[in-house]
């Protein structure tokens, strides 16, 4: 059967989805959740979760999906063990650090990869089935046969989203928020910079192409094509920062949709809560430049009609779909919204009017033009309805009881639900009746109170022997078999703990610290070459996402799990900082694969390099290899979209460059050869005046990105001589380069 998978970022959001039919809930705690700003859940309150969705055969699993530091590896284990105690049925995450404690300890609590980890392949999928995951949350990006055909060959559990917000980026991929703002989306603390106005500039000619929302996305909506869903093993919808009425919306309508129930109405009602408008994603082969609403980058609600006349001190609205008093509206004029809440509605006649099908008036103070069009962002009475819809029972369990009444005896009930059988035996003796013996129909009323548990009464067996069972005692019975069934439904749930196997400790001679580089074109290679840099990553560079992998020779840098699995056997190779590695736990596990050094995460600063540094010194009786990059435009963000496609543009990037610009800055664009984009940080990350102080690292990466073959080989011979110590003068410029979070911890 397919999952549907739900969010919940509060209690109420639980219940909400629950109630509409969800079979499986996914939230995050206070801490480790890749949604830090949602209400989340505490110890407590997860427990009173877990009790309510277990009762009602909802799985919960919990989101521990950001990279965690060094000093915050003892804290996630001690989270790791509590969530087991509870009961939750998986933990989905990013780190290595997480999945390698989740695999290695417990034998009920599954361990599944967060779309953070960019699996997008079926190579990344089999890596992770063979280390010990029970399943892959794939990238967004990936298409509906590949899914079903990494499916059929890895035969593993499968998630994909099917609704709601998207990234423009690959997810974890993304540095843009972390590097800008110092908020990572790695972290949970995405500030949405994608969803900010940018205006794309041509550079070669210095021209604008137009100031709009170019990298927001619009929200994923795929229920269109739930018979190709049915196929996968869970469908995932985003959306723990949404209020209850919206996940009580998206799930109502998928439920019906699996069960074939779903009507023309039901999917049209999706947009009446929270939406950018819609896109059927990657997954259902949308066009990349219609994944985009470069209009707006919040609510966009639904058409219902336009401003057609303006009457005195009014404004006259025909209208498509009807308008009720108290839904709020959004005129949208000359690009720019008014909202309003109607709480006046007239008629021609200028009478107060509850509701309008064809034509009403309205009175603002607002200036707005004729042939405006008019949205409702909130449909008063469908909130209504939804708001009712989020604590009732999606369905009842039966309930079936044997009852054994005999006079000078106790009343003996056998009652099974749940798959469970309790037996209820009174502390009272029953009495003979005198008039009135207890019949089946008067047992059937009193054990029909099922109201306020989740059972309903199923078959009743009972013979009368002449006994008589007061209404009380049968009451008492019936709460009494409520909670036993209860109880064993709740302490049926496994927790075991693995031992765990003493690991082979793995560490690597210190080495005098030496130059890599990374380049982009042909021209920026023979400037390295010439400078007699023995490492250039250029064409032997297996980037984390898009990949068709094809036969390289020699030493590899990999940056996405995927790599690692298919070239592991053939070629050595190097981890880049697409995996974002922040701890010394995830060095060991890349070790184990396979790495010849580790590129440690953009997003870690001195201290917590030492951390990591010295944690695996103290683990491993040695030390890591590791590389890290103290030069270059950092990549904030790599995704499958063009947004020069978007502006019609398609193929200028052949012979012209282009970048994103701001309040704050510029984003230069790289537009690869197979129409995906990178944007890098306009300022340069420039760590050469520290690189006689950090100590631990095997090798310091130059990566060259837009610059000159003058640039390139004046970079290079000032990293050699600050390397060397020949070079005493500051090299870094505040007007044009940046530290990144070297000396600034990331939130």
């Amino acid at each position: 059967m397919t999952e549907l998978l739900a969010p919940a970022g509060s209690m109420e959001a639980l219940k909400a989805a629950i109630s509409n039919g969800c079979d499986a809930i996914y939230l995050g705690t206070q801490k480790f959740g890749a949604r830090a700003y949602s209400s989340n859940f505490d110890l407590e309150s997860l427990k009173e979760a877990v009790t309510y969705a277990h009762l009602r055969n909802v799985k919960i699993y919990v989101t521990m999906n950001t990279i965690v530091f060094e000093n915050e590896v003892e804290e996630m284990k001690e989270q790791v063990d509590e969530l087991n105690e509870i009961g939750v049925d998986g933990i989905i995450v990013q780190d290595l650090a997480a999945f390698d404690y989740i695999v290695n300890n417990f034998l009920d609590m599954e361990a599944h990869c967060s779309t953070q980890m960019g699996i997008d392949d079926l190579d990344g999928t089999l890596l992770f089935k063979e280390l010990g995951a029970k399943r892959v949350v794939l990238s967004r990006e990936v298409e509906i046969e590949k899914v079903k055909e990494i499916k059929r060959i890895a035969k593993i559990p499968l998630e994909i989203f099917v609704h709601g917000a998207l990234c423009v980026s690959y997810s974890g991929n993304c540095l843009m928020s972390g590097l800008i703002g110092y908020r990572s989306g790695n972290r949970g603390r995405c500030v949405g910079s994608c969803r900010k106005e940018y205006e794309l500039i041509d550079k070669t000619t210095d021209t604008s192409l137009g100031k709009n929302y170019i990298l927001s996305t619009k929200d994923l909506n795929t229920i269109d094509y739930i018979n190709d869903l049915k196929e996968i093993d869970s469908l995932k919808i985003e959306g723990r920062m949404k209020e209850p009425a919206y996940v009580a919306n998206a799930v109502s309508k998928y439920r019906r949709a699996l069960d074939n129930k779903i009507t023309e109405e039901d999917k049209e009602n999706l947009s009446k809560t929270f939406n950018r408008t819609f896109t059927k994603g990657y997954v259902f082969h949308e066009d990349i430049k219609d994944i985009t609403n470069t209009l707006r980058p919040n609510n966009a609600g639904y058409e219902i009609g336009r401003i057609s006349k303006i009457v005195k001190d009014m404004y006259e609205i025909t209208l498509t779909r009807p308008l009720n008093q108290n839904d709020i509206i959004r005129i949208s004029h000359n690009n720019e919204d008014v909202v309003l809440t109607v709480v006046k509605l007239y008629d021609k006649a200028g009478n107060l009017i509850n509701k309008a099908d064809d034509v009403c008036y309205i009175k603002i103070k607002e200036k707005i033009s004729k042939g405006d069009l008019v949205y409702i962002t909130k449909d008063n009475f469908y909130y209504k309805e939804l708001e009712s819809s989020l604590e009732k029972e999606f369905k009842r369990f039966n309930l079936d009881i044997r009852v054994y009444a005999y006079p000078d005896s106790k009343l003996i009930i056998d009652a099974e639900g749940l798959g469970f059988n309790y037996l209820y035996e009174s502390e009272e003796i029953l009495g003979e009746a005198i008039n009135n013996p207890t019949t089946k129909e008067q047992v059937i009323k009193q054990f029909s109170r099922l109201n306020d548990t989740i059972f309903e009464l199923n078959h009743v067996d009972f013979k009368e022997c002449n006994a008589f069972i007061p209404a009380k005692l049968l009451n008492a019975a019936r709460r009494d078999i409520v909670q036993g069934l209860y109880d064993l439904k709740l302490n049926s749930q496994k927790k075991r703990i693995k031992a765990v196997n003493a690991k082979e400790k793995i560490s690597f001679a210190p080495k005098t610290p030496y130059l890599t580089v990374s380049v982009t074109t042909k021209e920026q290679y023979d400037a390295c070459m010439s400078c007699g840099i023995k490492e250039i990553y250029f064409e032997n560079v297996v980037r984390r996402n898009q990949n068709d992998y094809k036969e390289k020779e020699g030493q590899l840098l990999i940056g996405g799990y995927g790599g690692i699995y298919h070239y592991r056997k053939t070629n050595p190779f190097v981890t880049d900082y697409s995996l974002n590695v922040v701890n010394s736990t995830s060095c060991y596990e890349l070790y184990r694969l396979g790495a010849k050094r580790v590129t440690l995460s953009y997003e870690l600063n001195k201290r917590q390099i030492e951390d990591l540094i010295n944690a695996y010194y103290e683990e491993n009786d040695g030390y890591p290899a590791l590389e890290m990059i103290v030069y270059g435009k950092a990549p904030l963000m790599f995704t499958k979209y063009c947004p020069l496609k978007k502006m019609n543009q398609c193929g200028i990037c052949k012979t012209r460059s282009h970048e994103l610009k701001d309040e704050h800055g510029t984003f230069p664009i790289i537009s690869h050869d197979d129409c995906t984009t990178t944007i890098l940080n306009g300022k340069t990350l420039n760590l050469l005046d520290e690189v006689q102080s950090i100590k631990g690292i095997e090798a310091f990466r130059l990566n060259f990105t837009v610059e000159s073959k003058d640039q390139v080989v004046k970079t290079i011979n000032e990293a050699l001589s600050k390397l060397n110590g020949s070079m005493n003068k500051a090299v870094f410029n505040k007007e044009t380069d940046t530290r990144g979070h070297f000396n600034k911890e990331i939130l």
